[in-house]
């Protein structure tokens, strides 16, 4: 009634399809791309971004009274007083306004480089 050679011919070609020496190279070599995106995105992405962090948080431990700053917020204005956490930046003639250290996005550059250029 029930033929068992069927049983035992699909028995030998699941195992003779799974095994072999390929199977375990196979794991290794679909690691490879993982692994190669990972550096990829290493050296693109994770890098530069550490780098740039790097750079503002100098900046940042680098400011003194007189710099000209611009905040996050787009504001411009020049240090009056600095302490551990706080910057007291004069944005206009008697109008100051406290803000984190964390909070300043870039020294500002002169006015005067655009107006040189201007004039030659």
């Amino acid at each position: 009634m029930f033929d068992f050679n069927l049983i035992g011919l699909a028995y030998a070609m699941g195992q003779q399809g799974g095994a072999g020496g390929q199977g375990q190279g196979g794991g290794f070599a679909a690691l490879v791309p993982i692994i190669l995106m990972f550096v990829i995105f290493y050296f693109l992405l994770i890098r530069p971004q550490q780098k740039k962090a790097k750079a503002h948080q100098e900046m940042i431990n680098n400011l003194k009274k007189g710099d000209r700053i611009i905040t996050s917020g787009g504001i411009y204005g020049r240090i009056t007083n600095l302490d551990d956490q706080n910057a007291t930046v004069e944005i206009a003639d008697k109008v100051r306004i406290r803000i984190t250290r964390g909070s300043v996005a870039s020294l500002a550059q002169e006015a005067q480089a655009p107006q040189q250029k201007k004039e030659e």
